[in-house]
């Protein structure tokens, strides 16, 4: 009863998504089956933290990475403060657990020629998959939204008129993001193609397969990995990427952080710092290459 109550306070009160939902319930699973196993224990509630440590160990021996360490870690520190809220313990086991140390991944972007010659050398012709895909594209790169903000887009997403469109984000926070003209015309040419499919099973969805239901995270990921092989030598290039690289470019621009922050839908500056490396390394070179006591190589 406890975890029920428990997985509706994510869905309800913090309102966190299905998926990062049973992300935690599998984690949560996980270390309850740890602790069945090893300790003989049917309850996770009167656990200690060398338990915890000890399950810990057994996930770093299996060669787990850091990072996936601490989110499991961190849904079950959850579950304990929720626990601790409601009244069922009086200690947090996990309350002076430390995270393990991760290395800081540097996520190199796609530079503006390569989307380019992506977007403008490639030939993509006027049916139905070549405008699907380009136009994911050109909304990755030109509103920085998240794949699986991509995949739940719907027709009243758009709002052609005033060039606008409706994204709904992590914990289901709704922003609007401008789209700019060029886009628009994609997003006319591609609605036109759609409303030709022999069969539409999910009408309210934008991106649809050819089938004609709603577009999956997958297919979206090699769209994207396929037409960037074409033009880059980056290793990863994925949706992340493009989205990164959209921050990146408007960061080099000139754009103002807080407003990149919201276009991407962050809860907080900290996390739009992180594509503010590269913007730097242009500033660097812009100040060298302007300021009159600069020695020019």
């Amino acid at each position: 009863m406890a975890f029920k109550s428990f997985t509706d306070y994510l869905l309800l009160e913090k309102n966190y998504s299905k998926l990062t939902v049973k992300a935690y319930s599998n984690d949560i699973t996980d270390f309850s089956d740890f602790i069945k196993n090893t300790f003989d224990s049917d309850s996770i509630h009167d656990v200690n933290y060398s338990q915890i440590r000890s399950w810990i160990v057994l996930l770093n021996e299996k060669g787990i990475s850091n990072r996936t360490i601490n989110r499991k870690v961190s849904a079950l520190n959850t579950y304990y403060k929720f626990l601790l809220k409601v009244g069922d313990i009086k200690l947090n086991p996990l309350s002076k657990h430390k995270a393990l140390k991760t290395s800081k991944k540097i996520q190199i972007p796609f530079s503006e020629a390569e989307i380019k010659t992506v977007l403008d050398d490639l030939n993509f012709v006027d049916d139905f998959e070549s405008l699907r895909n380009k136009l994911i594209i050109e909304l990755f790169y030109s509103t920085g939204i998240r794949r699986i903000e991509l995949v739940e887009l719907k027709l009243s997403s758009l709002d052609l008129h005033n060039k606008t469109l409706k994204v709904l984000g992590k914990r289901n926070k709704e922003r609007i993001i401008p789209l700019i003209s060029s886009v628009v015309e994609t997003v006319k040419r591609y609605l036109k193609v759609r409303s030709d499919l022999e069969e539409i099973v999910d009408r309210e969805g934008l991106f649809l397969t050819q089938k004609g239901v709603k577009i999956y995270e997958t297919l979206v990921y090699r769209i994207i990995n396929d037409y960037f092989s074409l033009a880059s030598s980056k290793v990863k290039k994925s949706p992340h990427i493009l989205r990164h690289s959209f921050a990146t470019h408007l960061l080099n621009q000139g754009a103002d952080l807080n407003a990149v922050k919201e276009l991407l839908g962050h809860s907080s500056l900290a996390a739009t710092q992180v594509y503010t490396h590269n913007s730097i390394a242009e500033l660097k070179k812009v100040h060298v290459n302007a300021h009159p006591r600069s020695k020019k190589q």
